[in-house]
Order: C-alpha cells, then sequence, then structure tokens
C-alpha cells in the first residue's frame, strides 16, 4: 500500500502524458455530450472505491459542463446494483479498476441493451468490462494491494482528463502531479492523526461538497485496512440526530478544502466540532487551501493534515487530488498503530477469506 501511495504524483504524471488516454479522453466527452439529447445526465457507475470516483467524476464532468456553457447536468454517480435493476437512457460511464466488478458490467450491459451508449475508466484494457464498452479510457497500472490506492487517484486523473475535453482546456501534466507531490510531504502529519485516532471505538468522517468523495474514500479505507468501524455523514446530516451516539471512544474526521461556499461549510464545521467536543469526542481533520486557516488548531485535539491547493486546476480536482494522498497516507499510518495488515483486507485469516468468497461468488 505505501509503495503504490509514493508512486502515485509519478503516475498521474505518466497518466496526463499518454497518447492513448489522451485520444480517449475525448471519446469518453463525446459519449457525455451525446446524452444531452436525451434529455437525461449520463450515469456513473461504480463499486467500492470505484463508486467513489464514479461521485468524483460527477463532480469534475459538472463542473466542466458548466464552464462550457451547457445547463443541466453532464453526469449524476448510481450505484451500479441500482444502475442494473433500471438502467437510464442516454450514456453510462463504467469505472472498474480491474474491469471484473459483476454488478459494474451488469450496469454497463443494461444500458447498452436498452439503446445507450457506454463508455469506461479502467486500469485493464483487455477485461471484462471492455468488451462491452465502445469507448475505454485505460489507466494502466493495476493496485497490488487490495486496500485500493492507486485505483483512486489514476482515474481521478483520467475524470480530470475528460473534463478538460469537455471544456476545452489544457491539463498539463505538471499540475496534476503537484498537489500529489503535498500530499506526500504531509506523512509525518498523518501519522500524528492516526495516532490520535488509534484508540477509537467508531470514527465518524463528516464533509460537504466536492469533499464528500475523500469523506466517504477514508471511511471505506480505515475498515479495509484498520478494521475499525467508521462511517461517512455529510456535514449538516450529522447535526441533525447523530450526535447522541457520540461519546468517549467516537472520533470524528472532518475533510474539508476550499471551494464553493467554504464560509458556510466551515461556519458549520466549527459548530459541529464544538458540540462534539463537549461530549468527549477527539476530533481532527484532513484540510487543504483556505480551509486550512478556517477550523482551528483549538477544536481538533486528535491532530490535522494541512496540505496546500496549487492554482490552475478546476476546484473539484484540486479538492480530489490535494486530499487523495492524506486520507491514503492517515489510513496506512492507523494500520501500522493498530498492526493491522492493510494489503489482505484481512483475507488471511480463514474466516474472512471464507466470507470474502461468499461475498465474491
Amino acid at each position: 500500500m505505501l509503495e503504490a501511495i509514493e508512486r502515485e504524483p509519478a503516475l498521474a504524471e505518466r497518466l496526463a502524458s499518454d497518447a492513448a488516454a489522451s485520444r480517449a479522453a475525448p471519446q469518453i466527452a463525446a459519449l457525455l455530450e451525446s446524452a444531452a439529447a436525451s434529455g437525461w445526465p449520463s450515469a456513473v457507475v461504480g463499486c467500492g472505491t470505484s463508486e467513489h470516483v464514479a461521485m468524483a467524476a460527477a463532480e469534475t464532468w459538472n463542473e466542466a459542463w458548466a464552464a462550457a456553457g451547457h445547463r443541466g447536468l453532464a453526469a449524476v454517480p448510481r450505484q451500479a446494483l441500482e444502475a442494473a435493476l433500471h438502467a437510464w437512457p442516454g450514456t453510462t460511464i463504467g469505472i472498474t479498476h480491474e474491469g471484473g466488478s459483476a454488478a459494474t458490467i451488469d450496469a454497463m450491459r443494461a444500458a447498452r441493451e436498452g439503446g445507450g451508449r457506454v463508455g469506461l475508466i479502467t486500469a485493464a484494457a483487455n477485461s471484462p468490462a471492455a468488451s462491452v464498452a465502445e469507448a475505454v479510457l485505460c489507466t494502466g497500472t493495476p493496485d497490488l494491494s487490495w486496500c485500493h490506492t492507486i485505483a483512486y487517484v489514476t482515474p481521478i486523473v483520467a475524470a480530470a482528463l475528460v473534463g478538460a475535453a469537455l471544456a476545452g482546456r489544457v491539463m498539463e501534466p505538471s499540475m496534476l502531479r503537484a498537489p500529489l507531490e503535498a500530499g506526500l510531504e504531509a506523512r509525518p502529519a498523518a501519522a500524528a492523526l492516526a495516532a490520535g485516532l488509534a484508540g477509537s471505538r467508531v470514527i465518524v468522517v463528516a464533509a460537504s461538497g466536492a469533499d464528500r468523495v475523500a469523506g466517504r474514500e477514508i471511511a471505506l479505507k480505515i475498515e479495509e485496512a484498520s478494521y475499525v468501524p467508521t462511517v461517512f455523514r455529510d456535514l449538516e446530516t450529522v447535526l441533525h440526530g447523530h450526535v447522541p451516539s457520540m461519546n468517549v471512544g467516537t472520533s470524528l474526521v472532518v475533510v474539508m478544502t476550499a471551494g464553493p461556499g467554504l464560509e458556510r461549510r466551515s461556519a458549520r464545521a466549527r459548530q459541529l466540532l464544538d458540540a462534539v467536543g463537549r461530549v468527549g469526542v477527539r476530533s481532527g481533520a484532513i484540510l487543504a487551501g483556505a480551509a486550512v486557516d478556517a477550523i482551528p488548531a483549538a477544536l481538533l485535539p486528535a491532530g490535522r493534515v494541512a496540505v496546500p491547493i496549487p492554482a490552475g486546476l478546476p476546484a473539484p480536482v484540486a479538492s480530489l487530488l490535494a486530499t487523495a494522498i492524506p486520507l491514503q497516507l492517515t489510513t496506512y499510518e492507523l494500520a501500522v498503530a493498530l498492526g493491522t495488515n492493510p494489503d489482505a483486507l484481512r483475507r488471511e485469516q480463514p474466516q474472512y477469506r471464507a466470507a470474502a468468497e461468499a461475498a465474491e461468488g
């Protein structure tokens, strides 16, 4: 897992420079544009980390769609099983790292059988999912750890390339590498935050806007890598009934970056942090850009990871890439602190291996 994280800045730059990806991105963009005639936004589907990337892609493409002067939405993220059960007309874009996720392939097939157009973002160009798609953007590098990290970052970069094609922008490879490099430099802060979370009975993650993608991803990563029960909730949602379940033994992690509505979002975050601190919750945060100054360190006794956001990237892309490596390093360092193996998803233990076989069967 750590080796994969350390490779991500170079992989992002390489993908953005890859000629095949540069040709495929406009093809995926054309599929999104073709959906406008159907009156439906495109559906973006995936499972697990790929479901979170689908959410990231929708955030990225909707910003680019608006920048290009279009009305409405370019894409809406959908859970793959639900999309398979009820396919939308128009376009469906599947995201699956290894190209073998059954629910995602079923959603893509259902869309195609209903007369829709189908695209794919994957690391496996010759996978079963690729056989269903008419346009494939291949990220090229598979994860070797089951606790996926490259599978989160590289398809976000791919989605950024598609967004650039939609908006007619130039996406310089170095621009995509810079926020990931900054994330690597934050490893000591991530280790400190992990130490602050290590005694947690349960962890609650809260975020808003595009940061909800990172919030969902760190909740999944912590459960996969450290086995600590972790839930994601929208920032405003936590304040409406969930605090009574929180007490000593609960930790809260807020994810917040610069972006639309920062003043209001940070004000609500400060209120939440103040509220849960009164019932014994230890809070920490992953912050980027202007959000670093918007959340006082005094409200974050468990620690914080603070990183800059380079100028020049579209707001959703900047937020997603700035938080990607901090959330992954925090997860990794928490696994180290707790003595768990983040790479195996507990499949080295017979009962969990049996559970995985039952689930995948």
